[in-house]
């Protein structure tokens, strides 16, 4: 007889609102989804980059989990790594990393074949796929508008994990053509200098729309029966 393979689970710590979904941190992230919901009165946003100033800050974290609170509550999404230069989905995820988004936007292959499952209800994923000599570029492309039409045919809300915004242009690109963006800020390691160029870069165009800061690695006291927010990834 032969035995019946049980589907992967997701075990990432880094995963902590499907791991420990009543852990305080998983009630952060739902209070950060109910502000975005607030954030945007005459409709749902359909389309959110994430980013920060710099590496290891908390960026890839922030999109996986608050991507996963929004597939609670019941909306189709799709979580993306568009961070072209240092991704980090797959491994997050434990996925492949062999055809992705560099591999739709290059029209090597469909988007339906590229997308993989999360093992989440609701939640899809889109890992990088091999990394491209020209990220800037391909993000800029008339490929890159026909993705996010494709997309929204069958998803509620694209969540795009994206480079820091001080290190290339990524970001900035992606900020342009999303419906919002939010910035990852590390409160033991981010320098004020850095936190602010990054807003101003992100602002300095009339298409971004800058919806907030999440302040990520704040320690509070444990007497208070608070628990300390983990540290996090780039």
């Amino acid at each position: 007889m032969v035995k019946k393979k049980n589907k992967p689970e997701v075990k990432n710590r880094k995963l902590i609102a499907f791991t420990n979904p009543k852990s305080r941190v998983s009630e952060q992230f739902r209070t950060l989804r109910t502000n975005l919901h607030f954030s945007s009165p005459d409709g749902d946003i359909q389309s959110l980059a994430i980013t920060s100033a710099s590496h290891s800050e908390g960026k890839s974290t922030t999109a996986s989990n608050l991507a996963i609170v929004f597939a609670q509550e019941g909306k189709r999404v799709l979580l993306i790594d568009a961070d072209m230069r240092k991704p980090t989905m797959h491994e997050t995820f434990k996925i492949t990393n062999t055809r992705g988004l560099s591999s739709v936007l290059t029209r090597q292959i469909a988007l339906k074949v590229a997308i993989q499952s999360a093992e989440i209800k609701n939640l899809d994923l889109l890992p990088c796929g091999p990394i491209p000599p020209n990220p800037a570029e391909l993000l800029s492309s008339h490929s890159m508008d026909l993705f996010f039409e494709q997309a929204l045919d069958t998803y509620d809300l694209l969540i795009f994990d994206t480079p820091p915004v001080l290190s290339v242009t990524d970001s900035v690109i992606l900020a342009n053509k999303c419906e919002g963006t939010l910035l990852v800020v590390n409160s033991g390691k981010t320098e004020r200098e850095y936190a602010l160029r990054a807003k101003e870069a992100l602002t300095a165009s009339t298409k971004t729309r800058l919806l907030g800061a999440v302040i990520n690695n704040v320690k509070v006291q444990k007497d208070a029966a608070y628990e300390q927010y983990y540290g996090t990834d780039s």
